[in-house]
């Protein structure tokens, strides 16, 4: 998701919530503690230069149970950091969450809740390093004909 279509969503709901991969929610008390642009600057495997720059969320949950961020107070806190940051692009958002460890997920929104979406890692230079591509598994009926090649 976009930091414009966050912020289109802000102005239409009238809660803030966050729910993880698995569905279950994060806690509505939770904090927005920082929002600012994240710029990565790097060189993949394959030798290419390479920047990724993304507005990174950071949820927290403290032990001030009757806190409640309203849909205005998020936007005026994004609204503050682009100005202050001067963010002048449409970048996507990236959302830190603790687990285990400090989780990143991308964001989407599924009508009433924002989402954290699983992130993944992977290769941006396969067709230069070396990692073979895997080939499509042939369906059984395919090959299990006469003359299919797998009996």
């Amino acid at each position: 998701m976009k930091i414009s279509e966050v912020k289109d969503v802000l102005g239409k709901v009238e809660t803030v919530s966050f729910s993880l991969p698995d569905g279950t929610m994060v806690p509505e008390h939770f904090h927005v503690t920082e929002v600012g642009l994240v710029s990565k600057h790097f060189i993949d495997c394959g030798g290419k230069e390479r920047v990724e720059e993304v507005v990174n969320f950071q949820l927290w949950n403290a032990n001030d149970y009757d806190h409640r961020l309203k849909p205005q107070k998020l936007l005026n806190i994004i609204n503050l950091c682009q100005r202050k940051l001067d963010i002048q692009g449409d970048f996507e958002v990236e959302v830190e969450y603790q687990s285990s460890t400090i989780g990143k997920y991308n964001l989407g929104f599924d009508g009433k809740n924002f989402q954290l979406l699983s992130k993944q890692t992977a290769c941006l230079a396969s067709d230069s390093c070396g990692i073979p591509t895997l080939e499509p598994v042939k369906e059984a009926a395919s090959c299990c004909t006469p003359g299919g090649g797998c009996c």
